[in-house]
């Protein structure tokens, strides 16, 4: 069974209203799930490469389609305007991005851009003519899986992208920067010209998977992000001494390891004594020598933390550094610790977040709010333009998994609901 018949099977066509065509957005998630299938049924179109270009181009098409104006700017981002009955007024924005992860699934972003697409569709069939201009933005490599950074096409749109450092990156392949971006079609010395001036936009919101569990433990088909998560990250490493595992006592240990299991141990009570919506993680850890008898010399492992608040955030990686300095002095052994911020915390706008949660309601749902733990491209946005965002529920939450999978009737729902408030944002 295809994705499309997969869609259909259970879909509820009492969704098919107000111009909304729950076939039509299938169909297309469908079409566009074949570009970079892998064996395994997942989706790769890492960013730059002739899949991501494919995804764009079959896109574009149903933009022109549909009566859009059509341009790609010179970080290859495509935006599509519709026009508005006042054409003087600030535009309203609306995407995502159609790249993946190498073995990705078939809804991370390329969902964002279709509905904002099928709003458009909508209002064909309905013949509504909205007040303010209406884009649909597709933003070039938001998964960052090309050159280990991520949200490239929005960074460059807003202004924010490093170009000495950009121009000096290589991707996974060891591809220069400045080859990639000509091979894809554009310029590179360029590239930074995509910088755009916010000043004729009103707002951004962007519909996006929710990558985790909170809505389907609630049975809702959507929620109101409240913000989007900064991202600190520290590299730990416990020195201690090498020794045979047998012929040391135990009294007589400087061993990394046991400092580093009981930081590990304690991490988690960390988080909630600054916030209910912060999380820290430790995915990545390696032992030296790493021997089965040899009690370690060293344990090098980082640490991922995350809150949608700037002050708690910080205040949890000290929090950690803290921790972590403990455990080493009980042990008796050494630590050094580097830190990198990823990504500063961003909230919602509230005006919009609550405009966003009238239209949920408007459309049979209950109102829920929840944070995001991922980053966006609405997080780069929100520096220069008020930015909401929607998320539809996840099958068990997967994500990054050719098994991720929204319910056709949930995708659909979130249609009606970004509708619903552009067009209650016409009139704000």
């Amino acid at each position: 069974m295809d994705i499309n018949e997969k869609l259909l099977e259970a879909y509820d066509r009492a969704g098919n209203h107000s111009g909304v065509s729950g076939e039509r957005l299938a169909l297309r998630l469908s079409l566009l799930s074949e570009i970079g299938r892998t064996t395994d049924g997942g989706s790769c179109r890492i960013g730059y490469s002739h899949e991501e270009r494919a995804a764009k181009d079959l896109v574009r098409g149903w933009m022109v389609e549909a009566g859009l104006a059509v341009r790609e700017d010179e970080a290859g981002n495509i935006i599509a305007r519709l026009p508005g009955v006042h054409h003087h007024l600030p535009a309203i924005l609306s995407g995502s991005h159609v790249d993946t992860v190498p073995n990705g699934g078939h809804f991370d972003g390329a969902l964002g851009v279709l509905v904002a697409l099928e709003v458009v569709e909508a209002w064909k069939e309905t013949n509504f003519k909205p007040k303010h201009p209406f884009e649909v933005i597709i933003f070039s490599d938001e998964e960052g899986a090309r050159f280990n950074t991520g949200l490239t096409g929005s960074k460059a749109m807003a202004g924010e992208l490093d170009m000495e450092q950009q121009q000096q990156a290589k991707d996974v392949h060891g591809v220069p920067f400045e080859k990639v971006i000509n091979n894809y079609g554009l310029c590179a010395k360029s590239f930074s010209n995509a910088k755009r001036d916010f000043k004729d936009s009103k707002a951004f919101v962007e519909v996006h998977i929710e990558q985790g569990k909170r809505l389907e433990n609630a049975n809702l088909p959507v929620g109101v992000v409240s913000g989007i998560a900064g991202l600190g990250l520290l590299k730990i490493t416990f020195t201690g001494t090498a020794g045979h595992a047998g012929n040391t006592p135990m009294n007589d240990r400087f061993d990394p390891l046991t400092a580093a299991g009981q930081f590990l141990y304690e991490l988690k009570s960390l988080p909630e004594k600054v916030s209910s919506t912060a999380v820290a993680t430790v995915g990545k850890l390696q032992v030296f020598p790493n021997g089965i008898n040899v009690i370690p010399k060293e344990v090098e492992l980082y640490v991922d933390i995350r809150d949608i608040y700037e002050e708690s955030l910080q205040q949890l990686i000290d929090l950690v550094i803290a921790k972590a300095s403990e455990s080493a002095k009980t042990q008796a052994v050494e630590i050094q610790v580097e830190k990198k911020r990823l990504g500063n915390a961003v909230l919602t706008d509230q005006g919009l977040q609550d405009l966003l949660l009238k239209s949920v309601e408007k459309n049979g749902s209950a109102p829920m709010v929840l944070p995001s733990g991922a980053g966006h491209d609405a997080m780069i946005l929100s520096h220069h333009l008020p930015m909401a965002m929607l998320f539809v529920r996840s099958q068990e939450g997967i994500s990054h998994n050719p098994r991720e999978w929204s319910s056709l009737n949930d995708c659909v729902h979130a249609v009606h609901v970004l509708k619903d408030f552009i067009e209650a944002l016409q009139e704000e």
